[in-house]
């Protein structure tokens, strides 16, 4: 094969892969439009429902606003999504079934951001960083023990005289924003991988627990052979893809709680220079979040390893040899015979066989004997009597409850046709006594207002100053009311609503008797 064939052979490979799929459609900035307005770093999974009726709606916005959108209801669409390998379904553990993005979808959005972004890729940051990992794995990579010792000479030499220079008063070179924002952007690119990257983790168990459970249904294989497997998976895809490697060393850094507060500590300190003044609210927030990021990726790789093993073991507790061995026997057990009845049958000769056996049935049998401690009667209950606490007094319990509508009325009315002239009802309400001005007492004599149909004013307030039960004092600004003659005849016709209707006849029914007389 040529070199230019094989290379044919790699792109064409490389096109087939659910990433560049995905790119290559015609829907395909729709598609990453919706998957950037409905996930997000905080909400990396929806319930299945939610996502149909948010892409429903989606879809309708664009049509309304003129655009072409494909054919299909949100949950069509998601399936198809889902089969191309662009959304992933689990359940949680409540059963609900979640949307999830895959790698690919990540990939995909992660392409469409940096083509979207308006910067040179090649920067002063991106070349130290290259320059930085070099000389870091050039000396891991080196054997010879004296070339390593040299390294860290010249490098503590380096340090050391920084570090003098410092003291002797030195001065301290301040990073310009343009280089502080060129760093920070290598850094974003450098984080922006990471959920790409464990995804992939992710995806590669969730397929290795897929076959798996495909061997155990099947049977073909012993179950030590399926375990051996499995182990052998595991130990080559935390060693030998990148996407392992990567997972293996943020698992070493979360569990390491001083580099983790070093690299908060480090985040907060670029956030506190002048540059990040100009970033935004949600790029300072992400930002900010990467610890987050790592340990979100560790705990769905986590997760899925959990459930790859609780299947292992599931399987191997209830899985019966015993059981096995039995129905093989009873299946060769049957091929005999019906290779002694073929030689004697004829061509359309036929037997009759039950697809399942009757139900046997048995009398009840009784699982529990008569105990007699179960029928005997509980214990009598002790009288505690003498340490039950005082009946409160009737006087104390209603001073607890409502407006005293009858005492109060009647005071009201009193105070008001011993005033010459017009009078505040606030004033009248502030001369009755304590044990009629109650906070409560105002609702009550405001109801009676709302039936009497007396005019408030509702641009003057009066103070009326209330006593609680505890003889504490409350002062209260209600609307003013004038009580006037007019106000005074209404409160005695009240007051006479009120006489007839503990006699049971109202001034109404009174006077239709009258007519009719």
């Amino acid at each position: 094969m040529s070199d230019v064939l094989r290379e044919l052979a790699r792109v064409r490979e490389s096109f087939d892969k659910p990433t560049l799929r995905l790119l290559d459609r015609k829907w395909a900035p729709l598609v990453l439009t919706i998957f950037r307005s409905t996930f997000s770093r905080e909400r990396q999974s929806i319930h299945a429902e939610r996502l149909h009726v948010q892409v429903d709606t989606l879809l309708q916005e664009l049509v309304a606003l003129g655009e072409e959108v494909p054919q299909g209801t949100g949950r069509s669409l998601c399936v198809q999504w889902m089969n191309d390998r662009w959304l992933f379904r689990s359940s949680d553990a409540e059963g609900e079934e979640r949307y999830s993005l895959t790698s690919h979808a990540l990939e995909a959005l992660a392409l469409v951001d940096s083509l979207a972004k308006d910067r040179a890729l090649i920067s002063e940051s991106r070349l130290t960083t290259i320059l930085d990992s070099v000389q870091h794995w050039a000396t891991e990579a080196d054997p010879d023990p004296s070339t390593r010792i040299q390294r860290l000479d010249d490098r503590i030499a380096e340090l050391t005289a920084e570090r003098d220079r410092l003291r002797a008063g030195g001065e301290v070179p301040a990073a310009g924003n343009e280089r502080m924002y060129e760093g920070y952007q290598n850094l974003i690119d450098l984080i922006g991988q990471l959920p790409s990257d464990f995804k992939r983790v992710e995806e590669s168990v969730a397929a290795m627990h897929r076959q798996i459970i495909s061997d155990f249904r099947a049977e073909e294989r012993p179950i030590g052979e399926v375990l051996d497997e499995y182990l052998a998976k595991t130990d080559e895809l935390m060693g030998a893809t990148a996407e392992g490697r990567a997972f293996e060393g943020a698992f070493t850094l979360l569990r390491n709680e001083e580099l983790l507060s070093a690299l908060r500590q480090n985040i907060q300190v670029i956030l506190d220079h002048p540059f990040a003044a100009g970033l935004g609210s949600t790029a300072r927030r992400d930002f900010r979040g990467t610890v987050a990021i790592l340990r979100t990726g560790i705990d769905d790789v986590l997760s899925q390893r959990r459930r790859l093993t609780a299947t292992l073991r599931e399987h191997i507790e209830n899985h019966d040899h015993v059981r096995d061995r039995e129905l093989d026997a009873v299946l060769r057990a049957l091929g005999r015979e019906l290779e002694t009845w073929m030689h004697t049958a004829g061509p359309r000769a036929s037997v009759p066989v039950e697809l399942l056996p009757e139900v046997p049935h048995t009398p009840h049998l009784r699982d529990r004997l008569w105990d007699p401690l179960a029928a005997a009667p509980p214990p009598p209950l002790e009288d505690r009597g003498e340490e039950a606490p005082a009946a409160p007094e009737f006087d104390i319990i209603r001073t607890q409850g409502g407006p005293y509508l009858d005492e109060v009325r009647t005071a009201i009315t009193t105070a008001a046709q011993a005033t010459e002239g017009d009078a505040a009802l606030g004033d009248l309400f502030n001369t009755l006594s304590p044990d009629l001005r109650r906070p409560v007492e105002i609702f009550g004599l405001l109801h009676l207002l709302t039936q009497a149909e007396i005019a408030v004013d509702p641009d003057a307030y009066d103070e009326f100053h209330t006593v609680r039960p505890d003889q504490t004092g409350r002062a209260f600004r209600v609307p003013r009311v004038r009580v006037d003659a007019a106000a005074r005849d209404a409160l005695d016709h009240i007051e006479q609503i009120f006489e007839h209707a503990e006699t049971g006849n109202s001034p109404a029914r009174t006077a239709q008797k009258d007519t009719h007389a």
